[in-house]
Protein backbone atom coordinates (compact mmCIF):
# COMPACT_ATOMS: atom_id res chain seq x y z
CA UNK A 1 0.00 0.00 0.00
CA UNK A 2 1.40 3.52 -0.81
CA UNK A 3 2.47 6.01 1.57
CA UNK A 4 -0.35 8.78 0.06
CA UNK A 5 -2.94 5.78 0.55
CA UNK A 6 -1.97 5.28 4.13
CA UNK A 7 -2.55 9.26 5.17
CA UNK A 8 -5.36 9.37 3.32
CA UNK A 9 -6.90 6.08 5.62
CA UNK A 10 -5.54 8.25 8.43
CA UNK A 11 -7.02 11.52 7.78
CA UNK A 12 -10.05 9.86 7.27
CA UNK A 13 -9.94 7.82 10.87
CA UNK A 14 -9.02 11.26 12.50
CA UNK A 15 -12.55 12.78 10.79
CA UNK A 16 -14.69 10.02 11.71
CA UNK A 17 -13.40 10.35 15.43
CA UNK A 18 -14.04 13.98 15.31
CA UNK A 19 -16.63 14.11 12.97
CA UNK A 20 -15.73 16.81 11.02
CA UNK A 21 -12.96 17.47 8.39
CA UNK A 22 -14.43 21.02 7.38
CA UNK A 23 -13.85 24.03 9.75
CA UNK A 24 -15.67 23.65 12.80
CA UNK A 25 -18.12 26.75 12.58
CA UNK A 26 -20.70 25.52 15.66
CA UNK A 27 -20.33 28.00 18.26
CA UNK A 28 -18.34 27.69 21.74
CA UNK A 29 -20.50 27.19 24.99
CA UNK A 30 -20.08 28.89 28.30
CA UNK A 31 -22.59 28.11 31.09
CA UNK A 32 -21.80 30.49 33.95
CA UNK A 33 -23.98 29.91 37.26
CA UNK A 34 -23.65 32.01 40.26
CA UNK A 35 -24.90 30.82 43.73
CA UNK A 36 -27.95 31.09 46.16
CA UNK A 37 -28.66 35.14 43.98
CA UNK A 38 -32.48 36.34 44.03
CA UNK A 39 -34.81 36.98 41.38
CA UNK A 40 -34.28 40.61 41.25
CA UNK A 41 -30.46 41.06 42.04
CA UNK A 42 -29.28 42.37 38.96
CA UNK A 43 -29.51 45.80 37.62
CA UNK A 44 -31.47 44.13 34.60
CA UNK A 45 -33.65 42.42 36.22
CA UNK A 46 -35.22 45.56 38.50
CA UNK A 47 -32.05 45.59 41.08
CA UNK A 48 -30.19 49.13 42.79
CA UNK A 49 -27.26 46.70 41.92
CA UNK A 50 -25.28 47.85 39.10
CA UNK A 51 -24.52 45.00 36.96
CA UNK A 52 -23.48 46.70 34.18
CA UNK A 53 -21.54 43.60 32.04
CA UNK A 54 -24.80 41.56 32.53
CA UNK A 55 -27.38 44.39 31.61
CA UNK A 56 -25.13 44.65 28.34
CA UNK A 57 -25.47 40.73 27.97
CA UNK A 58 -29.01 41.03 28.34
CA UNK A 59 -29.72 43.73 25.90
CA UNK A 60 -28.11 42.39 22.98
CA UNK A 61 -29.61 39.12 24.03
CA UNK A 62 -32.36 37.12 25.74
CA UNK A 63 -33.95 37.55 29.42
CA UNK A 64 -36.04 34.64 30.45
CA UNK A 65 -38.76 35.06 33.06
CA UNK A 66 -40.53 31.55 33.45
CA UNK A 67 -36.67 29.46 33.82
CA UNK A 68 -36.69 27.26 36.62
CA UNK A 69 -33.61 25.53 38.58
CA UNK A 70 -33.96 22.96 41.24
CA UNK A 71 -34.03 25.12 44.37
CA UNK A 72 -31.00 23.94 45.90
CA UNK A 73 -27.52 24.08 44.92
CA UNK A 74 -26.10 20.43 44.05
CA UNK A 75 -29.15 19.32 42.71
CA UNK A 76 -29.17 22.10 40.59
CA UNK A 77 -25.98 21.02 38.98
CA UNK A 78 -27.08 17.47 38.83
CA UNK A 79 -30.02 18.14 36.53
CA UNK A 80 -27.45 20.83 34.70
CA UNK A 81 -24.75 18.45 34.23
CA UNK A 82 -26.98 15.32 32.62
CA UNK A 83 -30.31 16.60 31.37
CA UNK A 84 -31.98 14.57 33.89
CA UNK A 85 -33.75 15.10 37.46
CA UNK A 86 -31.26 15.03 40.14
CA UNK A 87 -33.05 12.23 41.43
CA UNK A 88 -31.96 10.30 38.60
CA UNK A 89 -28.51 9.86 39.31
CA UNK A 90 -28.54 11.16 42.85
CA UNK A 91 -26.06 13.67 42.48
CA UNK A 92 -23.78 11.92 39.48
CA UNK A 93 -23.68 8.92 42.20
CA UNK A 94 -25.53 6.41 40.44
CA UNK A 95 -24.96 5.27 37.22
CA UNK A 96 -26.96 6.11 34.02
CA UNK A 97 -26.23 9.32 32.85
CA UNK A 98 -23.89 11.07 31.60
CA UNK A 99 -22.39 14.52 31.50
CA UNK A 100 -22.56 17.61 29.51
CA UNK A 101 -18.60 17.91 29.13
CA UNK A 102 -18.62 14.07 28.38
CA UNK A 103 -20.66 14.66 25.68
CA UNK A 104 -19.75 17.29 24.08
CA UNK A 105 -15.78 16.18 24.39
CA UNK A 106 -17.05 13.32 22.48
CA UNK A 107 -18.50 15.79 19.60
CA UNK A 108 -15.03 17.91 19.74
CA UNK A 109 -15.25 20.48 21.59
CA UNK A 110 -12.77 21.86 24.19
CA UNK A 111 -14.01 21.41 27.83
CA UNK A 112 -13.05 23.65 30.97
CA UNK A 113 -14.82 23.87 34.36
CA UNK A 114 -13.80 26.67 36.72
CA UNK A 115 -15.76 27.19 39.84
CA UNK A 116 -17.69 24.99 42.45
CA UNK A 117 -18.03 21.07 41.63
CA UNK A 118 -20.72 19.99 44.68
CA UNK A 119 -21.01 16.73 43.21
CA UNK A 120 -19.81 13.15 43.17
CA UNK A 121 -16.30 12.69 41.33
CA UNK A 122 -14.45 15.30 40.18
CA UNK A 123 -14.64 17.08 36.76
CA UNK A 124 -11.56 15.83 35.19
CA UNK A 125 -12.99 12.49 35.72
CA UNK A 126 -16.13 13.60 34.19
CA UNK A 127 -15.06 14.92 31.12
CA UNK A 128 -13.40 18.20 31.68
CA UNK A 129 -9.69 18.53 30.07
CA UNK A 130 -9.19 21.38 32.07
CA UNK A 131 -10.53 22.28 36.05
CA UNK A 132 -9.92 25.15 38.53
CA UNK A 133 -12.32 24.88 41.65
CA UNK A 134 -13.30 23.30 44.73
CA UNK A 135 -15.15 19.99 44.84
CA UNK A 136 -17.79 21.02 47.87
CA UNK A 137 -20.82 23.19 48.80
CA UNK A 138 -18.92 26.25 50.51
CA UNK A 139 -15.46 27.89 50.86
CA UNK A 140 -13.91 30.96 52.64
CA UNK A 141 -13.91 33.76 49.62
CA UNK A 142 -10.39 34.80 50.77
CA UNK A 143 -8.29 31.08 52.01
CA UNK A 144 -10.17 28.54 49.98
CA UNK A 145 -10.91 26.52 52.64
CA UNK A 146 -14.15 24.35 52.52
CA UNK A 147 -16.85 26.09 54.80
CA UNK A 148 -17.96 22.65 56.96
CA UNK A 149 -14.76 21.07 57.33
CA UNK A 150 -12.04 23.93 57.25
CA UNK A 151 -9.85 21.98 54.79
CA UNK A 152 -8.27 22.59 51.24
CA UNK A 153 -10.87 21.21 48.83
CA UNK A 154 -9.28 23.35 46.57
CA UNK A 155 -7.72 21.59 43.21
CA UNK A 156 -6.44 22.34 39.84
CA UNK A 157 -6.79 19.70 37.39
CA UNK A 158 -5.99 16.82 39.95
CA UNK A 159 -3.52 18.40 41.97
CA UNK A 160 -4.07 20.69 45.65
CA UNK A 161 -4.48 24.27 45.05
CA UNK A 162 -2.84 26.41 47.99
CA UNK A 163 -4.47 29.98 47.56
CA UNK A 164 -2.23 32.96 47.68
CA UNK A 165 -2.53 36.15 49.83
CA UNK A 166 -4.45 37.99 47.33
CA UNK A 167 -6.99 35.25 46.72
CA UNK A 168 -10.15 35.68 46.46
CA UNK A 169 -12.35 33.30 44.63
CA UNK A 170 -14.74 35.09 42.48
CA UNK A 171 -11.49 36.58 40.78
CA UNK A 172 -9.69 33.89 40.56
CA UNK A 173 -12.09 32.02 39.33
CA UNK A 174 -12.02 33.95 36.37
CA UNK A 175 -8.99 34.01 36.02
CA UNK A 176 -8.07 30.43 35.44
CA UNK A 177 -11.07 30.02 33.15
CA UNK A 178 -9.18 33.10 30.95
CA UNK A 179 -5.36 30.82 31.03
CA UNK A 180 -7.90 28.05 29.76
CA UNK A 181 -9.45 29.64 26.78
CA UNK A 182 -5.92 31.12 26.06
CA UNK A 183 -3.81 27.97 26.52
CA UNK A 184 -4.18 26.60 23.39
CA UNK A 185 -4.21 29.39 21.20
CA UNK A 186 -0.92 27.85 19.84
CA UNK A 187 -1.81 24.63 19.11
CA UNK A 188 -3.93 24.98 15.94
CA UNK A 189 -5.44 21.80 15.70
CA UNK A 190 -6.95 23.01 19.24
CA UNK A 191 -7.66 26.35 18.62
CA UNK A 192 -9.98 25.20 15.84
CA UNK A 193 -11.95 23.16 17.71
CA UNK A 194 -14.82 24.90 20.04
CA UNK A 195 -14.54 25.19 23.26
CA UNK A 196 -17.04 24.78 26.39
CA UNK A 197 -16.37 26.71 29.52
CA UNK A 198 -18.85 25.90 33.00
CA UNK A 199 -18.16 28.70 35.13
CA UNK A 200 -19.96 28.05 38.71
CA UNK A 201 -19.35 30.64 41.10
CA UNK A 202 -20.00 30.63 44.31
CA UNK A 203 -20.52 34.59 44.78
CA UNK A 204 -22.76 35.69 46.63
CA UNK A 205 -23.29 32.67 49.01
CA UNK A 206 -22.59 32.84 52.20
CA UNK A 207 -20.27 33.27 54.09
CA UNK A 208 -20.66 37.20 53.08
CA UNK A 209 -17.28 37.95 51.57
CA UNK A 210 -16.11 40.81 49.62
CA UNK A 211 -13.20 43.30 48.93
CA UNK A 212 -13.00 46.62 50.62
CA UNK A 213 -13.51 48.75 47.80
CA UNK A 214 -16.24 47.04 46.81
CA UNK A 215 -18.00 47.17 49.93
CA UNK A 216 -17.54 50.89 50.05
CA UNK A 217 -19.48 51.59 47.06
CA UNK A 218 -22.54 50.46 48.59
CA UNK A 219 -22.16 52.00 52.15
CA UNK A 220 -25.14 53.79 53.51
CA UNK A 221 -26.95 51.78 50.15
CA UNK A 222 -29.51 49.86 52.03
CA UNK A 223 -30.71 52.27 54.94
CA UNK A 224 -34.13 52.69 54.01
CA UNK A 225 -34.91 49.07 54.61
CA UNK A 226 -36.44 46.03 53.08
CA UNK A 227 -39.53 47.29 52.93
CA UNK A 228 -38.89 50.37 50.39
CA UNK A 229 -36.67 48.52 48.17
CA UNK A 230 -38.87 45.77 47.77
CA UNK A 231 -41.16 48.64 46.24
CA UNK A 232 -38.77 49.90 44.09
CA UNK A 233 -37.47 46.74 43.10
CA UNK A 234 -40.98 45.77 41.83
CA UNK A 235 -41.69 49.00 40.15
CA UNK A 236 -38.68 48.76 38.34
CA UNK A 237 -39.17 45.28 37.26
CA UNK A 238 -42.65 46.18 35.83
CA UNK A 239 -41.17 49.21 33.85
CA UNK A 240 -38.50 46.59 32.39
CA UNK A 241 -41.51 44.68 31.04
CA UNK A 242 -39.88 41.78 33.43
CA UNK A 243 -43.38 41.31 35.33
CA UNK A 244 -47.40 43.11 34.64
CA UNK A 245 -49.70 42.78 36.81
CA UNK A 246 -49.88 39.21 37.08
CA UNK A 247 -47.03 39.28 39.34
CA UNK A 248 -48.61 40.77 42.48
CA UNK A 249 -45.91 41.58 45.45
CA UNK A 250 -46.34 39.04 47.68
CA UNK A 251 -47.08 40.01 51.05
CA UNK A 252 -43.72 40.67 53.56
CA UNK A 253 -42.52 36.98 55.16
CA UNK A 254 -44.79 37.34 58.29
CA UNK A 255 -42.28 36.25 60.36
CA UNK A 256 -40.20 39.22 59.30
CA UNK A 257 -40.57 42.72 61.08
CA UNK A 258 -41.37 45.43 58.96
CA UNK A 259 -37.80 47.89 58.69
CA UNK A 260 -39.17 50.55 61.05
CA UNK A 261 -40.08 48.56 63.55
CA UNK A 262 -36.39 47.81 64.42
CA UNK A 263 -34.04 49.59 66.79
CA UNK A 264 -31.15 51.57 65.45
CA UNK A 265 -28.96 49.10 66.76
CA UNK A 266 -31.22 46.22 64.94
CA UNK A 267 -30.98 48.40 61.66
CA UNK A 268 -26.56 48.33 62.60
CA UNK A 269 -26.55 44.54 62.68
CA UNK A 270 -28.61 43.99 59.45
CA UNK A 271 -27.96 46.49 57.17
CA UNK A 272 -24.03 45.91 56.69
CA UNK A 273 -25.20 42.47 55.39
CA UNK A 274 -27.02 43.68 52.52
CA UNK A 275 -24.28 45.70 51.70
CA UNK A 276 -21.90 43.22 51.05
CA UNK A 277 -24.32 41.03 49.39
CA UNK A 278 -23.94 43.55 46.92
CA UNK A 279 -20.46 43.84 46.63
CA UNK A 280 -20.31 40.33 46.25
CA UNK A 281 -22.91 40.52 43.03
CA UNK A 282 -20.85 43.39 41.88
CA UNK A 283 -17.89 41.81 42.03
CA UNK A 284 -18.90 38.60 40.31
CA UNK A 285 -20.51 41.19 37.27
CA UNK A 286 -16.87 42.82 36.64
CA UNK A 287 -15.75 39.17 36.19
CA UNK A 288 -18.28 38.51 33.57
CA UNK A 289 -17.09 41.49 32.06
CA UNK A 290 -13.45 40.58 32.01
CA UNK A 291 -14.72 37.65 30.24
CA UNK A 292 -16.70 38.88 27.64
CA UNK A 293 -13.90 41.85 27.07
CA UNK A 294 -11.59 38.39 25.87
CA UNK A 295 -14.29 36.84 23.87
CA UNK A 296 -14.72 40.16 21.94
CA UNK A 297 -10.88 40.83 21.76
CA UNK A 298 -10.15 37.33 20.22
CA UNK A 299 -13.44 37.83 18.11
CA UNK A 300 -15.78 35.18 19.54
CA UNK A 301 -18.06 36.71 21.02
CA UNK A 302 -20.46 36.79 17.98
CA UNK A 303 -20.06 33.16 17.75
CA UNK A 304 -20.65 32.29 21.51
CA UNK A 305 -23.35 31.02 23.47
CA UNK A 306 -23.52 32.22 26.99
CA UNK A 307 -25.96 30.94 29.78
CA UNK A 308 -26.19 32.57 33.02
CA UNK A 309 -28.68 32.02 35.45
CA UNK A 310 -28.42 31.10 39.41
CA UNK A 311 -28.17 27.42 41.01
CA UNK A 312 -31.66 28.87 43.69
CA UNK A 313 -33.40 31.73 45.00
CA UNK A 314 -32.03 33.52 47.69
CA UNK A 315 -30.77 31.71 50.73
CA UNK A 316 -33.18 32.12 54.11
CA UNK A 317 -30.33 30.29 56.41
CA UNK A 318 -28.92 32.02 59.55
CA UNK A 319 -25.14 31.69 59.72
CA UNK A 320 -22.97 33.39 62.52
CA UNK A 321 -19.99 30.59 63.31
CA UNK A 322 -17.43 33.07 64.61
CA UNK A 323 -17.78 36.73 67.27
CA UNK A 324 -17.02 38.67 63.70
CA UNK A 325 -20.79 40.11 63.90
CA UNK A 326 -19.73 42.37 61.16
CA UNK A 327 -19.76 40.59 57.35
CA UNK A 328 -16.76 41.48 54.54
CA UNK A 329 -13.42 40.67 55.78
CA UNK A 330 -11.57 36.81 55.82
CA UNK A 331 -12.02 36.45 59.77
CA UNK A 332 -16.27 37.06 59.58
CA UNK A 333 -18.71 34.07 59.38
CA UNK A 334 -21.80 35.63 58.47
CA UNK A 335 -24.95 35.12 56.00
CA UNK A 336 -27.88 37.34 55.72
CA UNK A 337 -31.13 35.44 56.81
CA UNK A 338 -35.09 35.71 55.92
CA UNK A 339 -35.08 39.40 56.33
CA UNK A 340 -33.29 40.49 53.40
CA UNK A 341 -33.47 36.62 51.22
CA UNK A 342 -37.14 37.63 51.22
CA UNK A 343 -36.19 41.05 49.69
CA UNK A 344 -33.71 39.76 47.30
CA UNK A 345 -36.15 37.66 45.70
CA UNK A 346 -39.02 40.36 45.16
CA UNK A 347 -41.81 39.88 44.05
CA UNK A 348 -42.10 35.98 45.12
CA UNK A 349 -42.79 34.12 47.88
CA UNK A 350 -39.61 31.63 49.58
CA UNK A 351 -36.74 31.05 48.98
CA UNK A 352 -33.41 28.48 48.49
CA UNK A 353 -34.90 24.90 48.98
CA UNK A 354 -38.48 25.54 48.43
CA UNK A 355 -40.58 24.51 45.08
CA UNK A 356 -42.48 28.03 45.16
CA UNK A 357 -41.31 30.49 42.75
CA UNK A 358 -39.02 32.26 45.23
CA UNK A 359 -36.95 28.93 45.34
CA UNK A 360 -37.19 28.34 41.61
CA UNK A 361 -37.39 31.12 39.33
CA UNK A 362 -33.93 32.73 37.94
CA UNK A 363 -32.51 34.81 36.32
CA UNK A 364 -31.82 33.91 33.21
CA UNK A 365 -29.71 35.50 30.13
CA UNK A 366 -28.98 33.87 27.03
CA UNK A 367 -25.71 35.60 24.29
CA UNK A 368 -25.41 34.63 21.09
CA UNK A 369 -24.82 37.52 18.36
CA UNK A 370 -24.63 35.10 15.72
CA UNK A 371 -28.01 32.77 16.82
CA UNK A 372 -30.08 34.92 18.75
CA UNK A 373 -31.95 37.92 16.16
CA UNK A 374 -34.79 39.39 19.02
CA UNK A 375 -31.77 41.93 20.83
CA UNK A 376 -33.24 42.72 24.34
CA UNK A 377 -36.48 40.72 23.77
CA UNK A 378 -38.09 38.95 27.20
CA UNK A 379 -38.77 35.06 26.58
CA UNK A 380 -41.81 33.75 28.58
CA UNK A 381 -41.56 30.25 27.24
CA UNK A 382 -41.55 27.89 31.02
CA UNK A 383 -38.22 26.41 31.17
CA UNK A 384 -36.45 24.37 33.64
CA UNK A 385 -32.31 23.92 33.73
CA UNK A 386 -32.95 20.08 32.05
CA UNK A 387 -33.21 21.78 29.02
CA UNK A 388 -29.57 23.44 28.70
CA UNK A 389 -28.35 19.60 27.91
CA UNK A 390 -31.03 19.15 25.03
CA UNK A 391 -29.85 22.31 24.27
CA UNK A 392 -26.86 22.09 24.30
CA UNK A 393 -26.98 18.89 22.23
CA UNK A 394 -29.26 20.66 19.67
CA UNK A 395 -26.43 23.83 18.94
CA UNK A 396 -23.15 21.14 18.89
CA UNK A 397 -24.94 19.33 15.84
CA UNK A 398 -24.39 16.05 18.29
CA UNK A 399 -26.39 13.30 19.77
CA UNK A 400 -27.19 12.53 23.31
CA UNK A 401 -25.44 8.90 24.05
CA UNK A 402 -27.11 5.86 24.81
CA UNK A 403 -24.97 4.12 26.42
CA UNK A 404 -21.49 5.10 28.16
CA UNK A 405 -18.56 3.09 29.67
CA UNK A 406 -21.31 0.22 29.11
CA UNK A 407 -23.99 1.56 30.84
CA UNK A 408 -26.78 2.50 29.44
CA UNK A 409 -27.94 5.98 29.78
CA UNK A 410 -31.53 7.37 30.62
CA UNK A 411 -33.20 9.56 28.11
CA UNK A 412 -33.11 13.61 28.33
CA UNK A 413 -36.02 14.79 30.32
CA UNK A 414 -35.71 18.47 28.82
CA UNK A 415 -36.64 19.90 25.48
CA UNK A 416 -34.00 22.26 23.54
CA UNK A 417 -34.51 26.01 23.71
CA UNK A 418 -33.02 26.10 20.51
CA UNK A 419 -35.80 27.37 18.68
CA UNK A 420 -36.87 29.74 21.61
CA UNK A 421 -33.37 31.06 20.93
CA UNK A 422 -33.79 31.39 17.15
CA UNK A 423 -37.04 33.27 17.72
CA UNK A 424 -39.89 30.62 17.39
CA UNK A 425 -43.03 31.98 19.41
CA UNK A 426 -44.93 28.02 18.40
CA UNK A 427 -42.91 26.08 20.30
CA UNK A 428 -45.21 24.29 23.08
CA UNK A 429 -44.14 22.49 26.37
CA UNK A 430 -45.92 19.38 26.26
CA UNK A 431 -44.67 18.05 29.14
CA UNK A 432 -45.10 19.02 33.13
CA UNK A 433 -42.14 20.61 34.77
CA UNK A 434 -41.12 18.66 38.32
CA UNK A 435 -39.90 19.70 41.75
CA UNK A 436 -38.61 18.07 44.62
CA UNK A 437 -36.27 18.37 47.17
CA UNK A 438 -36.44 17.66 51.14
CA UNK A 439 -40.05 17.46 51.07
CA UNK A 440 -40.79 20.38 48.89
CA UNK A 441 -41.93 19.38 45.65
CA UNK A 442 -44.34 21.04 42.93
CA UNK A 443 -45.45 20.09 39.38
CA UNK A 444 -46.22 22.32 36.61
CA UNK A 445 -48.77 21.59 33.49
CA UNK A 446 -49.24 24.58 31.23
CA UNK A 447 -50.22 27.72 33.44
CA UNK A 448 -51.26 25.33 36.30
CA UNK A 449 -48.83 24.87 39.24
CA UNK A 450 -49.79 22.36 42.03
CA UNK A 451 -47.06 22.99 45.22
CA UNK A 452 -46.35 21.75 48.67
CA UNK A 453 -44.11 22.52 51.23
CA UNK A 454 -42.96 19.29 53.25
CA UNK A 455 -44.91 17.73 55.99
CA UNK A 456 -48.10 20.19 54.20
CA UNK A 457 -51.02 19.94 51.97
CA UNK A 458 -51.05 20.90 48.00
CA UNK A 459 -51.52 24.62 47.31
CA UNK A 460 -52.84 25.35 43.72
CA UNK A 461 -51.86 28.15 41.66
CA UNK A 462 -53.08 29.32 37.94
CA UNK A 463 -49.84 31.44 37.28
CA UNK A 464 -51.21 32.81 34.04
CA UNK A 465 -52.45 35.23 36.72
CA UNK A 466 -50.80 34.75 39.85
CA UNK A 467 -47.40 34.75 39.55
CA UNK A 468 -46.50 35.32 42.85
CA UNK A 469 -48.19 32.44 44.50
CA UNK A 470 -50.51 34.60 46.37
CA UNK A 471 -54.22 33.13 45.78
CA UNK A 472 -54.21 29.28 46.63
CA UNK A 473 -56.88 27.99 44.71
CA UNK A 474 -56.76 24.43 46.20
CA UNK A 475 -59.97 24.24 48.07
CA UNK A 476 -62.06 25.71 45.07
CA UNK A 477 -60.52 23.34 42.36
CA UNK A 478 -60.35 20.11 43.94
CA UNK A 479 -60.37 17.88 40.74
CA UNK A 480 -57.17 19.71 39.43
CA UNK A 481 -55.66 19.09 42.37
CA UNK A 482 -55.84 15.20 42.34
CA UNK A 483 -55.35 15.28 38.88
CA UNK A 484 -52.17 17.03 39.13
CA UNK A 485 -51.54 15.19 42.25
CA UNK A 486 -51.17 11.70 40.40
CA UNK A 487 -49.47 13.50 37.97
CA UNK A 488 -46.74 14.01 40.22
CA UNK A 489 -46.84 11.04 41.86
CA UNK A 490 -46.52 8.92 38.92
CA UNK A 491 -43.20 11.36 38.18
CA UNK A 492 -41.85 10.53 41.72
CA UNK A 493 -42.35 6.69 41.74
CA UNK A 494 -40.02 6.77 38.33
CA UNK A 495 -37.40 8.90 38.88
CA UNK A 496 -37.68 8.16 43.19
CA UNK A 497 -38.17 11.40 44.74
CA UNK A 498 -40.78 11.75 47.47
CA UNK A 499 -44.37 10.98 46.77
CA UNK A 500 -46.91 13.79 48.18
CA UNK A 501 -47.90 11.33 50.88
CA UNK A 502 -44.02 10.54 51.90
CA UNK A 503 -43.38 14.38 52.18
CA UNK A 504 -46.66 14.72 53.89
CA UNK A 505 -44.89 12.89 57.00
CA UNK A 506 -42.12 15.19 56.96
CA UNK A 507 -40.73 17.25 59.87
CA UNK A 508 -41.99 20.85 59.14
CA UNK A 509 -39.81 22.66 57.62
CA UNK A 510 -36.69 24.95 59.17
CA UNK A 511 -35.33 25.97 56.28
CA UNK A 512 -36.54 29.98 56.91
CA UNK A 513 -34.75 31.27 59.46
CA UNK A 514 -33.75 34.77 61.57
CA UNK A 515 -31.08 35.80 63.60
CA UNK A 516 -32.50 36.13 67.26
CA UNK A 517 -31.66 40.27 67.79
CA UNK A 518 -32.53 40.13 71.28
CA UNK A 519 -29.25 37.89 71.82
CA UNK A 520 -27.44 39.34 69.14
CA UNK A 521 -27.86 43.32 69.36
CA UNK A 522 -27.14 45.16 72.22
CA UNK A 523 -30.40 47.64 73.43
CA UNK A 524 -30.61 51.19 72.10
Amino acid sequence: MSMLRIALILSCTWCFTNSRCEADTRPNIIVIMCDDMGFSDLGCYGSEIPTPHLDRLAANGLRFTDFHNNAKCSETRASLMTGLWHQQSKNLRKPGHVTMAEVLKNAGYRTYMSGKWHLNSTPPERGFDRYFGFLSGAINFFTGTDWQINENLMRLDNEVYEAGKDFYSTNAFTDFALEFLKSETNDKDRKEQPFFLYLAHNAPHFPLHALPEDIEKFRGSYARGWDVIREERHQRLQKLGIIDETWRLSARDPKVEAWEELTQGEKDFLEPMMEVYAAMIHRLDENIGRLVKHLETTNQLDNTLIFFFSDNGACPYQRLRTDVKVPGPVESDIAYDARWANMCNTPLRLYKQYAHHGGTLTPMIAHWPKGIQARGALCKFPSHLVDIMATVVDVAETEYPKTHHGNSIQAMEGVTLLPVLQGSESLQRTQPIFWEFSGNHAVRSGDWKLVAEKSKDWELYNVAVDRSETTDLAKQKPEMVKQLGEVYDQWANRVEAKTHKQSMKSKPSKQSQLFDLDSLVTPD
